[in-house]
């Protein structure tokens, strides 16, 4: 019997602490944006580690290509050519933004919005 109250005791303990952990937990902020050093050449944003890149279609550079996976990008933070609005669907605050860049393997491709944590505005349009 006396087992079972100190069981009760210390799960009442631990559900108690998880509640005003709840309600400690600090608010949702605005991520900080992207950056650049050399001018807006290269724009540095913080990613998920292992994002996929995306190919392109066409040879014109300017169409992601859902379809395929053409590499990863485990640096982190990452660095962008340019963003591209108005593109298939990727969701997140900015639901049709890819970002031009180059995979850690060295193929050309695009990375979608929801894969940065950084808030992509400042990067420059492609």
């Amino acid at each position: 019997m006396r087992m079972r109250r100190r069981l009760g005791a210390v799960l009442a303990t631990a559900a108690l602490t998880v509640g005003i952990g709840a309600v400690a937990a600090p608010s949702a902020h605005a991520a900080p944006g992207c950056w650049t050093n050399d001018g807006g050449i290269r724009w540095y944003c913080n990613n998920v580690s292992g994002a996929p890149v995306y190919g392109i279609i066409g040879n014109n550079h300017s169409y992601p290509d859902p379809s395929r996976v053409v590499g990863y990008m485990y640096s982190n933070p990452s660095w962008f050519f340019c963003k591209l609005d108005g593109q298939a669907w990727v969701g997140g605050p900015h639901p049709t933004r890819w970002l031009m860049t180059v995979a850690d393997n060295g193929q050309l491709g695009f990375m979608k919005d929801t894969a940065i944590y950084s808030e992509t505005n400042p990067v420059r349009n492609c």
